[in-house]
């Protein structure tokens, strides 16, 4: 290499270095805000009764909790480990203690932070923390979620650092995702709309953030479908696990609600259950957290917005169901037989109940059914795998403290038999849905 290209060689490189430097500042500057007074001075009013309310049913909505509480942990003191593809995250401590949690930030760092993206130093933060969509929500009430958490007892607890695979905790990392996949911006009420349904809209959209599970990620982490088209949630794949699948809010064979009445929607969101479908997985912590709740009004407010959403028919599968006389069939009917029929019924129809359970029990299966349920015939096949090998609880609510409760089988049957009992289901009592195999049961029965 003579002198002139090596020049032209060292002086691209060095281009190159200071566009990835400079890039942040150059493309994603940080958000200037005014100087703010203290809220600690003996002056300040304190926050009212009206105002703190407001903050703890936003609180509520967001599940804040959720992701800012360890197991065992005091609330919201941050500390949760949540998995991704990208790397570990943890939730980050959200109580007013002076030095490891809020007590120095100002209102409008706070805002910044749910609207912007960026921390009390002005730091890209990562969107495991949902800013994306919290975007929506406006100041006043930024203003009085955070006065809210003011009132959470202080926790001293320091935050743990991400653990995120190179490159993407970098701020030019984050500098890049946030010019493609991110734009600021207040929710906007449709004139269009009812009062109620843009409050629905408002919640579902903003503090609620639905679609960050329910619209499924790209390859890169960002929202892939923001029509609330459904899509695995991340959590678990960089280890090797499989996840949830969070069913379309647009979708018929999946979780639409169109042609649902506004009081079963309500019923599912604020006690688990309805008559056509029931909350399971992480949903079911959802309205154990949060949903369960919220005011009656805000409730019915999603309702509304969420049977408003358009809802397409099933997809043509290109798998036909299993033919009568298919040995998984078979196999999967006597193991349906063996272990599932003494609760679910010989035809799936769910709906043994408990006696101490009194008029409540007589009023709704306690049991689903697997007849004509969606979660059965899903694609893909993964809650229903999950569902099978790993158990689980509905949603522990005011109105079933002790819901019903499915033991695992993983340990009981192998990939194979649980693959030939979701066979059975998926082409039994008029469902029409693709077999499911052993190796479909290894890739989505998960460790947890």
């Amino acid at each position: 290499m003579n002198r002139a290209s090596l020049g032209k060689w060292l002086l691209v490189s060095l281009a190159v270095i200071g566009l990835i430097v400079l890039a942040p500042t150059l493309f994603d500057a940080v958000v200037p805000l005014p100087d703010e007074p203290s809220l600690d001075t003996p002056d300040t009013p304190p926050p009212s009764a009206d105002l703190l309310e407001r903050g703890r049913v936003l609180a509520l909505a967001g599940n804040c909790a959720g992701c800012h509480t360890r197991p065992a942990g005091a609330p919201y003191a941050g500390g949760l480990a949540i998995d991704t593809p990208f790397g570990t995250v943890y939730g980050s401590n959200l109580t007013p203690d002076q030095d490891t949690g809020l007590g120095r930030w100002t209102p409008g760092q706070f805002w910044r932070a749910l609207h912007h993206g960026q921390g009390v130093d002005g730091r890209r933060l990562v969107p495991v923390f949902p800013y994306t969509e919290t975007t929506r929500i406006t100041r006043a009430d930024s203003d009085a979620l955070f006065a809210w958490l003011r009132t959470v007892p202080a926790v001293a607890q320091a935050n743990r650092p991400h653990e995120l695979h190179w490159p993407y905790g970098s701020q030019t990392a984050l500098a890049a995702w946030r010019l493609m996949f991110f734009r600021a911006g207040e929710f906007q009420p449709d004139a269009l709309q009812t009062a109620e349904w843009n409050r629905g809209a408002y919640l579902v959209n903003g503090a609620a953030h639905c679609v960050a599970c329910h619209g499924g990620r790209n390859w890169l982490g960002a929202t892939r479908d923001a029509g609330f088209g459904g899509g695995l949630m991340a959590a678990g794949v960089s280890k090797g696990s499989s996840a949830w699948y969070a069913p379309g809010f647009n979708r018929a064979d999946e979780a639409s609600v169109a042609d649902w009445p506004i009081d079963d929607i309500v019923a599912l969101l604020q006690s688990g259950a309805a008559p056509r479908g029931r909350a399971n997985g992480p949903m079911a912590e959802v309205v154990r957290r949060s949903t369960q709740h919220l005011p009656p009004a805000d409730l019915r407010a999603m309702a509304v917005y969420l049977q408003s959403l358009p809802s397409r028919a099933a997809d043509p599968s290109d798998l036909p169901a299993a033919p009568p006389d298919d040995p998984r069939r078979t196999q999967g009917a006597q193991l349906y037989a063996d272990h599932c029929a003494s609760c679910h019924g010989d035809s799936g129809e769910g709906g043994q109940l408990r006696p101490s359970q009194g008029e409540l029990a007589a009023a709704r299966l306690v049991i689903p059914a697997l007849a004509g349920n969606r979660l059965v015939t899903m694609q893909p096949p993964a809650n229903l795998v999950r569902a099978i090998a790993l158990g689980g609880f509905g949603a522990a609510t005011a109105d079933d403290p002790r819901p019903f409760g499915m033991a695992p089988y993983a340990h009981v049957l192998s990939d194979e038999q649980i693959g030939a009992i979701a066979t059975y289901l998926r082409s039994s009592w008029g469902a029409q849905a693709a077999p499911v195999s052993s190796a479909d049961v290894a890739r989505w029965r998960g460790g947890s």
